[in-house]
């Protein structure tokens, strides 16, 4: 009997109760169907919930739903919690009528995948080609504890997962070439670039349910076009576009359902029975189709909009570089540190000028700023942003990102003054960390040593910002119920008096720890012409407390205005 997993029936999203407890996995068809009852998808890896999001869940909504016309219509959907009757007719009919093409192992069209895709020698590999975190390959990480022999073993949950993932992230470079690829060169593929998510950050919404979430991902607009079909619909043999065809191509999307399910790999799970149940143990992944950029339409990145004076410029092969280029995140740095892109709406986007870029937020989030008043300004919105820091030719996975922030709606108005708050903490907190990297390359210089290079090595500054993010975070969830100007001022002044003590523990552990020398400082030339400068522990604290005054201003006003001694 050939293996079957069909995933509209059988069970494979891990999702707890939306009123809370144990998460059970339940089929793609409850899940969607009773979207209203679970809160959010749970992962193994941050970055597989933007995968089976964009991959399954939200382009079922779009093609059996389409799209609300207007943001009133949206509203519509979402003040009633759960499908409309109609709603809930149209999904159960879709699943019906597409159900089959959702069998992750079905023998003629299985789900993402490629039926027959094999290579001219019939070779496969290890299923932990799929997963990001297994040593395969060129991809080792450091102190794993498998090893590319050893045999890795998917449930066809696990694989379902997977696949998705490796169509979004999969690392790029040299691919196993197909039969029938006919850019194939000795039994390989190059130039492959990584999924199409690996090119940006991933801003998702988040609500209270699942139902919630999947509404505040699905933009406003028109109904997809006729030619724009998830991968599932894109079957026909004589259609050069079918998911089904091994050779790739490079085209722009037709439209969101195409660019959420996008096929960035060909693919074949290859399925066996053992005593612990079916189970994946060998793959095959070649080459897939390419976008030249990405289009304007994704609705789950921010932007940075390139200076006037690069648009056009050429890239090469006849393409000219786009207005916008989707923004990465950066290894290593919270989430808040970017609420200058984060917070530029499309409404309002920051200009570029003739050699600076500009911002502007995601499609989904300029969406929600504008849908603030509906809401209400308290909904518990949270923002999930995820990517992946590829290197060695982005063949190989560094380092995997994830943060989320509790975001104010009103925060998303560039009128308010929650926005105004807190992209002034922001810049409050990055100033904070160059004050106490000028503290530290003061110290070192009246030791007669050089500062830490910028580039290299961790710079002081960054202790500050570590030690700030709770705060941050406290106030952004503050933020939610600040309704006048007033309990703003209050919230700002109360992140400036914590700030004030945070940024001082880390500045008095570097003044603890110079030597005695260091006290009676040294003059360093500054030049020829030019009077010497004297570095010495005293004027370095001194110069720190003063930035950290002009910083925190408020909380430098309250400090002078209290009848009780003053402190550092």
């Amino acid at each position: 009997m050939a293996p079957s997993f069909p995933l509209v029936d059988q069970p494979w999203l891990l999702l707890p109760p939306s009123a809370g407890g144990i998460a059970r996995e339940h089929p793609l068809g409850a899940a969607l169907l009773d979207a209203h009852e679970f809160g959010n998808l749970v992962v193994e890896m941050p970055t597989q919930r933007a995968a089976v999001l964009r991959q399954a869940l939200l382009p079922v909504v779009l093609d059996a739903l389409g799209r609300p016309a207007d943001e009133r219509e949206w509203m519509t959907w979402f003040s009633r919690g759960r499908w409309s009757q109609e709603q809930r007719s149209k999904l159960e009919d879709y699943l019906n009528k597409y159900g089959s093409l959702f069998d992750l192992f079905d023998q003629v069209n299985p789900f993402g995948q490629v039926a027959g895709l094999c290579t001219a020698k019939g070779e496969t590999k290890s299923s932990g080609l799929l997963v990001a975190t297994a040593a395969t390959g060129n991809n080792v990480p450091l102190f794993a504890s498998r090893t590319e022999g050893d045999t890795f073993s998917l449930t066809p949950a696990q694989a379902a997962h997977w696949l998705l993932h490796a169509q979004c992230w999969d690392t790029a470079a040299i691919k196993t070439g197909a039969v029938g690829d006919p850019k194939v060169k000795a039994g390989k593929t190059t130039g492959n670039p990584t999924g199409p998510l690996g090119q940006m950050g991933i801003t998702l919404l988040v609500g209270a349910t699942l139902f919630e979430t999947l509404l505040l991902n699905v933009p406003v607009g028109a109904p997809p076009v006729s030619s724009d079909l998830p991968q599932w619909r894109r079957r026909d043999p004589a259609d050069r576009r079918s998911a089904g065809a091994s050779p790739w191509q490079e085209r722009m999307p037709e439209g969101l359902l195409d660019l959420w399910t996008w096929q960035s790999r060909r693919i074949r799970l290859f399925p066996e029975a053992t005593d612990d149940g079916l189970r994946v143990t060998r793959v095959l992944v070649a080459a897939g189709d390419r976008m030249p950029y990405t289009p304007e339409i994704e609705p789950h990145t921010m932007w940075r909009v390139e200076p006037t004076g690069r648009r056009g410029v050429a890239k090469g092969k006849g393409r000219t570089a786009p207005p916008r280029r989707p923004l990465r995140l950066q290894p290593g740095k919270a989430a808040w540190r970017g609420l200058d892109a984060l917070l530029a709406p499309e409404r309002q986007s920051q200009d570029a000028g003739e050699k600076t870029s500009g911002f502007a937020t995601s499609k989904l989030l300029d969406q929600a700023g504008a849908l603030a008043p509906e809401l209400g300004e308290n909904y518990p919105l949270r923002v999930e942003l995820s990517g992946i820091a590829y290197g060695n030719q982005s063949a190989v996975i560094e380092d995997v990102m994830f943060d989320a922030l509790p975001l104010p709606l009103a925060a998303l108005r560039a009128d308010s003054d929650v926005h105004s708050a807190l992209l002034e903490v922001t810049e409050q907190a990055e100033q904070l960390a160059t004050a106490v990297n000028y503290l530290s390359a003061d110290l070192r210089r009246s030791l007669g040593a050089e500062p830490i290079p910028w580039d290299k090595g961790q710079r002081p500054g960054e202790l500050v910002l570590h030690a700030l993010d709770p705060l941050v975070r406290r106030l952004l969830t503050g933020m939610r119920s600040a309704e006048d100007l007033e309990l703003i001022e209050a919230g700002q002044l109360a992140w400036e008096q914590l700030a004030w003590r945070t940024s001082w523990e880390v500045a008095d552990r570097l003044l603890q720890a110079v030597p005695v020398g260091a006290f009676v400082g040294r003059a360093v030339s500054q030049g020829e012409g030019k009077p010497e400068r004297t570095y010495r522990v005293s004027l370095a604290e001194a110069s720190f407390l003063t930035r950290r005054g002009e910083i925190l201003h408020r909380a430098e006003a309250a400090r002078r205005s209290s009848p009780l001694p003053a402190s550092p």
